[in-house]
């Protein structure tokens, strides 16, 4: 018996699925049967490990949580690296929480606080189950001394934290070449993302390994800016353009104004250890927290991510 081909066939709609907003130009009758499914496969997309989220590349080749490349993409387009003291300032609590559920939901609401969205990244490294700089032996990070042992040590990560953290290191590394605008250098930056890639149980020794941590993402950092200086491609397109102005502005000054660190805020000593020690004490805090967000997530559709290399981590 021969099938013939299909008759009676009309063009009713066109839909495509995007991984970031789902479905589109799906037909108002099938939306309900179709919900909207949040960016992420567990219940949640804080404190949940990165087994269990929807992945993505970002441009620079990195398998990282699509949470993350949207968070990132609303604050370049909002021109966050353009405000002054962006990650160092702290936004509004009750708007992160109501972002907090929206992102649960798969929304992104609008009108974000350049601010929050700046802190819930830093929060959604700060709440995963294992810190992205756990699986590296401590011993061998505190006995790192030059930038080459940094370079060097960073590359035992698997793959999976080797993405988030070269992901993190150009995402400061875009900030560092605005910090004429924002006031935040490589060092202002480094600490302010030191405590949330790690996590110790004894407050003693997160602050005294947190203080190298903040080595090795200075070091990580001006890197890579080294890097984008030899060989540019580095910043969003989105940004290439005050990259530039800004650029020539500081090429016109004297080197002895730039150690002066003129015109970028500085974060005290003092004050270094007192931020470190609090966000130390955030870790054990909202340890449970984190233990009952990631027994929440399920087995069932979980994204494994495609194979990132290490070794190129710092590096544009």
């Amino acid at each position: 018996m021969d099938i013939g081909g299909p008759t009676n066939v009309r063009h009713v709609a066109h839909v495509t699925f995007d991984r970031f907003n789902g479905f589109l130009g799906l037909p108002s009758e099938f939306e309900p049967d179709v919900p909207r499914k949040a960016p992420s496969a567990s219940a949640t997309v804080f404190g949940v490990s990165t087994e269990s989220m929807q992945l993505s590349y970002d441009s620079r080749g990195n398998c990282v949580p699509v949470i993350l490349l949207l968070l990132q993409s609303r604050l370049y387009d909002q021109g966050g690296l353009q405000v002054e003291g962006v990650f160092r300032i702290t936004g509004e609590n009750s708007e992160e929480e109501y972002v907090r559920e929206q992102l649960n939901k798969g929304n992104i609401p609008d009108g974000i606080d350049v601010h929050c969205l700046a802190g819930l990244i830093k929060a959604w490294f700060r709440e995963l189950p294992r810190g992205v700089l756990d699986p590296l032996p401590s011993e061998q990070v505190m006995q790192c001394e030059s930038d080459e042992d940094f370079v060097k040590v960073v590359r035992l990560l698997p793959q999976t934290e080797a993405s988030l953290l070269n992901w993190a290191i150009n995402l400061m590394a875009d900030v560092v070449q605005f910090d004429h605008v924002n006031k935040m250098n490589s060092r202002n930056l480094a600490l302010v993302f030191a405590p949330n890639m790690s996590q110790m149980a004894d407050p003693l020794t997160a602050l005294m390994y947190a203080v190298q941590v903040m080595k090795l993402l200075k070091s990580l950092t001006e890197k890579t800016v080294r890097e984008r200086e030899i060989t540019p491609s580095g910043v969003d397109i989105r940004c290439s353009n005050e990259a530039e102005n800004g650029k020539k502005e500081e090429d016109n000054e004297e080197e002895e104004e730039e150690e002066e660190q003129d015109g970028v805020y500085i974060i005290e000593e003092e004050e270094a250890s007192e931020r470190i020690r609090v966000v130390a004490d955030e870790h054990t805090s909202g340890s449970m927290k984190s233990e009952n967000a990631s027994d929440s997530k399920g087995d069932d559709g979980a994204v494994q991510p495609p194979i990132c290399s290490s070794n190129n981590i710092g590096s544009k």
